[in-house]
């Protein structure tokens, strides 16, 4: 089920664990111990939860920060850093943090691209950590693309499967991000340093597709009212 529902956290989370290990988990591992700023998230362990992270303090921020982004999207999208869950099955404690670590980075990541929460946007994130992490679960989440509708799919496939291919395998690894330390960043700034340009506003390009649609049925719709006149 969690295959074709992205949004469902609790089973993503239990398909995320068993598929990383024994090899996916410890090569993220490695990806931390080659850079530096990943060497130290693993010595200090932050942890991004409303305890650790001000979302008042966060709202104050410029509008183009890093920070004021991240809550920015939170807000917009409803959701709270809180919503996931702890690692459960992962034995290795520093590998179990490397994970957990991944999961709390996931909104920052929503924030950066601006992709929304929707089963769509979801999809097309899950590609680009694919390419940038090699989780298995992320790849095993585009089974969701099945529940897209036509447009949907093909707008995945033509763009946004592209786009998350390519900037999720040549930008730097998103998990050595201190995202603690980058709050007050300009957020164009860090997308420049990763290597990630943003793809298409999905929103956007979904409320003008609606307007459009609104807009031809009406005329069709005055067309109709004239040849009955």
């Amino acid at each position: 089920m969690s295959l074709m529902n992205p949004r469902r956290g609790d089973l993503i989370a239990a398909l995320g664990e068993s598929t990383a290990t024994p090899y996916f988990i410890y090569r993220l591992r490695d990806a931390m111990l080659s850079s530096p700023t990943g060497r130290r998230i693993l010595r200090d362990r932050p942890r991004i939860t409303s305890r650790t992270v001000s979302m008042t303090h966060l709202r104050t921020l410029p509008p183009n920060c890093v920070g004021r982004a991240y809550a920015s999207w939170l807000d917009r999208e409803g959701v709270s850093p809180d919503t996931r869950d702890s690692v459960k099955y992962i034995d290795d404690e520093e590998c179990a943090y490397v994970m957990q670590r991944y999961r709390e980075s996931h909104d920052f990541y929503h924030a950066l691209t601006g992709l929304p929460v929707m089963v769509e946007g979801e999809v097309a994130l899950k590609a680009f950590e694919f390419a940038n992490t090699l989780l298995p679960m992320t790849g095993l989440s585009l089974f969701a693309v099945t529940r897209l509708k036509k447009a949907e799919r093909q707008r995945f496939w033509r763009t946004y499967l592209p786009w998350a291919l390519d900037n999720g395998s040549r930008c730097k690894e998103v998990i050595n991000v201190y995202w603690e330390e980058e709050l007050e960043r300009d957020v164009d700034d860090l997308r420049k340093e990763l290597g990630i340009e943003r793809p298409p506003d999905l929103r956007e390009t979904r409320r003008t597709l609606k307007e459009q649609r609104r807009a031809s049925k009406e005329k069709r719709e005055r067309i109709g009212g004239l040849a009955l006149d």
